[in-house]
């Protein structure tokens, strides 16, 4: 992806999070325009409403239009980045001040804040729209390595074919079978692990769910983190939302029963949380391809800081109490990236054509 394409996609999950945050409206007609530029209509062009100030009190829409090119850049700039100062308030707590972010948009705040929605959309265009920067080498290597396994399986397939010609030669002649079964069943044992990913020598524990799909996405993550690696990234932005629907149970099981926080505030506190960490996941990128690995690295150490800050914050935990919940929450944190990240490369994982079995 060139550099104008990650424009191209930062601008578009902008203007579609400006979207989901604050409907715009305009169907109306315009009238004609002064000299200005602005129209200075006295009802609203949405509605018709009778104006009694900036804006419409009846749908919402600014009293007054805009109708000049620089006028079409503003607004242009205004749905991309919300100009309007609500980004501005929103990024400054969400970094330093997540507890507070999260507790004063659960009680309503909501005007002066991007949504935790809007914001989610808008990160997860972002980072994939830089981590597409790299997959780029990633993927020539894993179409050479997928070439290259194909060949080998090929190879394996003329020799069963072969030794099965073989056994079926003999049993015709009434001769004994035994050399040429071993010869199948150790090429059949290749054949298999060549179709779970598992390069040859590797001892690894075995996870049988006895859901194929699961199972063959939790064999490529475990032998082939590379071809995991690639697939998430090509496909989760797909599915980022399930990150949200995963963690939100679990975010819950730290405050079981209590009857101050509902599933509403652990939705709010996911998703902000989940956008910080793919703001910072961008950062950490940016970091490293301009060669200070060492202030990326000091930014890995973030996560932990982020989410103390934001429990005692939003939840009004002690000191004590935002400690424990916060190692349990990294504990959370890391089994729902695995299922989501099982989940995705599951999903992408195509059903094997050549079979191995007897």
């Amino acid at each position: 992806m060139s550099g104008t394409g990650m424009a191209g996609d930062l601008a578009d999950a902008a203007l579609i999070a400006g979207a989901i945050d604050h409907e715009i409206a305009g169907h109306g007609a315009v009238t004609a325009a002064a000299d200005d530029g602005h129209t200075h209509e006295t009802a609203c062009l949405n509605c018709a409403t009778p104006l009694t100030g900036a804006f419409c009190h009846a749908c919402g829409q600014g009293a007054h239009v805009h109708r000049t090119l620089g006028a079409f850049f503003h607004d242009l700039l205004h749905g991309v980045f919300h100009f309007e100062g609500r980004i501005w308030h929103t990024l400054p707590l969400l970094a330093l001040r997540p507890g507070a972010l999260t507790r004063r948009y659960i009680e309503g705040q909501r005007t002066r804040f991007v949504s935790p929605l809007a914001l989610f959309l808008f990160c997860v265009f972002m980072m994939f729209a830089v981590i597409q920067q790299n997959t780029h080498s990633t993927k020539m290597n894993l179409e050479l390595a997928d070439r290259q396994s194909a060949g080998n399986e090929a190879e394996v397939i003329a020799q069963l074919r072969q030794l099965a010609a073989e056994r079926a030669n003999l049993i015709a002649h009434h001769q004994q079978t035994g050399d040429v079964d071993t010869k199948l069943a150790a090429l059949r044992t290749i054949g298999i692990a060549m179709q779970a990913g598992k390069r040859p020598g590797k001892d690894s524990l075995t996870v049988v769910t006895g859901i194929p799909q699961i199972d063959t996405g939790v064999a490529t993550v475990r032998n082939n983190p590379e071809l995991a690696v690639y697939k998430v990234e090509t496909h989760a932005y797909k599915y980022s939302w399930l990150l949200i629907l995963i963690s939100v149970p679990m975010v819950w099981l730290l405050f079981p029963f209590s009857r101050r926080f509902a599933l509403y505030d652990h939705t709010v506190f996911v998703t902000y949380s989940i956008s910080f960490m793919m703001l910072l996941s961008v950062a950490v990128i940016a970091l490293g391809h301009a060669g200070w690995e060492s202030a990326a690295g000091l930014l890995v150490l973030l996560p932990p800081v982020h989410m103390y800050l934001q429990l005692r914050g939003a939840y009004g935990c002690t000191r004590g109490g935002a400690l424990l919940r916060t190692a349990a929450l990294l504990v959370i944190a890391s089994i729902a990236l695995l299922i989501f990240t099982i989940a995705i490369v599951a999903e992408s994982t195509d059903v094997p054509l050549v079979q191995f079995g007897a």
